[in-house]
């Protein structure tokens, strides 16, 4: 099973973390820390969500859990 929200398809992301772009306290430094690739993973949980009059387990995103409780269709 994939890293995906089951309601709006949110999914991994990738991207690049750079740190000390600008260097330390404004200034420029000679070498600086090379940019990497990494994944940006969405905050994923395993919830039980009435759908139908029938409960069902869903993966979905914290910003979904927020809707559907406000919607009713959690119970918290």
């Amino acid at each position: 099973m994939s890293y995906i929200c089951q309601n709006c398809g949110k999914g991994t992301v990738h991207g690049i973390s750079q740190r000390h772009k600008r260097g330390v306290a404004g200034r420029r430094w000679k070498k600086r820390a090379q940019a990497t690739k990494r994944l940006f993973k969405p905050n994923l949980q395993k919830i039980t969500v009435i759908k139908s009059r029938e409960r069902v387990q869903m993966l979905l995103c914290t910003s979904c859990i927020k809707k559907f409780k406000k919607e009713g269709k959690i119970k918290s």
